[in-house]
């Protein structure tokens, strides 16, 4: 589904204008989008592995839940849409922390620009595994993995082929405060 996404400049600030995903995406314009990382108190990590028929990074483990925020929504309004969307939960407003924005820059197949401003939220993982519904247009399987093994994995890109290759700073940023979490 294409949805109209706003358009931002390059420090991050709204231009006022809108397009459509696909048009964004093609251009290279920046835009706004989320990320969820589920914890849970036994040390795991909830991670999603990208349809194979995403247009970036398909059949890929990546972050819990991520998704463009929509042209008029708010970021936490999009994390509230994309979890359920997502993973067929519900949570709430105040079981996210902000962890932080970061700046993300891809280039895809297909001619696809990716450029995005990426808020980043923790929150934990209240209901087994077995109670998520993963959308199958979006995500192909879900895991639990534990902390140590993915940072392991992702620390230096160790296995480039498995994971999104997010930045160093990001995966760095993430796994500290998945670590530091109360």
């Amino acid at each position: 589904m294409d949805e109209y996404v706003e358009i931002w400049d390059k420090t991050g600030k709204p231009t006022g204008d809108k397009a459509f995903k696909s048009e964004v995406h093609r251009r290279g314009w920046f835009h706004p989008t989320v990320h969820v990382w589920f914890y849970t108190r036994q040390n795991q990590v909830l991670l999603q592995k990208r349809a194979d028929t995403k247009d970036t990074f398909p059949g890929l483990w990546d972050v819990s839940v991520a998704g463009h925020i929509h042209a008029g929504e708010t970021p936490m309004e999009a994390v509230l849409r994309e979890v359920e969307e997502e993973i067929g939960i519900r949570i709430l407003p105040e079981d996210l922390n902000f962890m932080g924005r970061f700046l993300s820059e891809q280039a895809h197949p297909g001619g696809i620009l990716d450029r995005e401003f990426q808020y980043v939220y923790l929150t934990e993982l209240k209901v087994p595994l077995q109670a998520l519904k993963a959308d199958p247009k979006e995500v192909a399987a879900l895991e639990l993995c534990s902390l140590l093994r993915l940072a392991e994995e992702v620390w230096g890109m160790a296995d480039v082929g498995k994971y999104v290759p997010h930045s160093k700073p990001y995966y760095s940023a993430v796994l500290k405060a998945l670590k530091s979490r109360p």
